[in-house]
């Protein structure tokens, strides 16, 4: 990892020091006996870990869930979706990058893969619009969902946004019909879908790809009807109450399951899916190969009617 969180700052140091050691080690030509105390300073660091993550307030937790290390919509379908076949464009304006979807296979089963791509630097996170899809955004995810639909494939969506994009031309072309309409889309299936909260969830622009079957959430992701820092804005007149408006919004996973809003926890490597990415994208790949597994043989009706209890009861 190359960026700490403000409050994994006394892990950072400890894992300075350990670096520090070892360089001073290679520049002695190994002479000198640095093992035992890395190995000290490394338990320490890694039980520092343990108790830090075991006790996150749903304000860091949001901060982990938007960690740029995080892995992203590319690195998922790159870890266990096979065969991968991007599909672009909504047939009527505009190819939003801030939404990929194609046809692939997860563990062999042939299915559509839709979510949100914020982008790993500067010019991807530009590209891609940090995730905020646009109203073409959703009309191509409706596009695909149809197309998963008419060939009788499982859709799998996996949700990572700060929420949709509020710009002018965005508005102009119908961003809340548009999310509306994606929502409809995805309860109206005749086909399994399973939602994945990976990192952000944010408002309409996240339930657009999330009205699904089954409803999963990594340990630390957030999913909100807002951002904390905009309900702070609203509630509070500025954003500095954020931590105290994510509290009271319930963004966490914990929180969510206990609510009936999501049905399973996907959980994480120690201190986060930015820690281990691997670890992490192969735990989302056997979490949701059981989920469609578990699916497969439901009729429409009964995934139809599945669906509609499940967001009825919400509440």
């Amino acid at each position: 990892m190359t960026s700490f969180l403000e409050f994994e700052k006394p892990i950072a140091e400890l894992e300075a020091r350990i670096v520090e050691l070892r360089e001073t080690a290679e520049s002695h030509d190994g002479t000198l006996d640095i093992e035992s105390e890395v190995a000290k300073l490394q338990a320490k660091s890694d039980r520092l870990l343990r108790e830090t993550y075991a006790k996150l307030t749903p304000w860091q937790k949001t901060q982990v869930a938007r960690h740029p290390e995080r892995p992203h919509l590319k690195d998922y379908i790159a870890g266990f979706v096979d065969d991968f076949m991007p599909l672009a464009g909504d047939r009527a304006f505009a190819d939003d990058q801030a939404i990929i979807g194609g046809f692939g296979r997860i563990a062999g089963r042939r299915v559509m893969v839709i979510g949100h791509e914020k982008g790993d630097d500067t010019a991807t996170r530009i590209k891609h619009n940090f995730g905020m899809a646009k109203p073409e955004g959703y009309r191509k995810g409706i596009r695909l969902m149809q197309l998963a639909d008419r060939f009788g494939l499982p859709v799998v969506t996996l949700v990572d946004t700060a929420g949709a994009f509020p710009g002018v031309q965005a508005e102009e072309r119908g961003q809340a019909e548009a999310i509306a309409r994606s929502t409809e889309q995805c309860l109206a299936l005749s086909v399994p879908i399973v939602a994945v909260i990976v990192g952000e969830g944010g408002s309409g622009g996240a339930v657009a790809l999330a009205a699904a079957n089954r409803v999963l959430m990594f340990e630390h992701a957030i999913y909100s009807v807002i951002s904390p820092e905009g309900a702070s804005s609203i509630l509070w007149r500025g954003p500095e109450k954020a931590a105290d408006a994510a509290e009271a919004m319930k963004v966490t996973a914990q929180d969510l399951e206990k609510l009936g809003v999501i049905d399973r926890i996907v959980p994480e490597p120690v201190g986060g899916a930015q820690r281990d990415r691997v670890a992490a994208i192969a735990a989302l790949g056997d979490a949701i190969t059981q989920e469609l597994a578990a699916l497969a043989d439901k009729s429409p009706k009964a995934l139809l009617d599945q669906r509609r209890a499940k967001f009825l009861a919400i509440g």
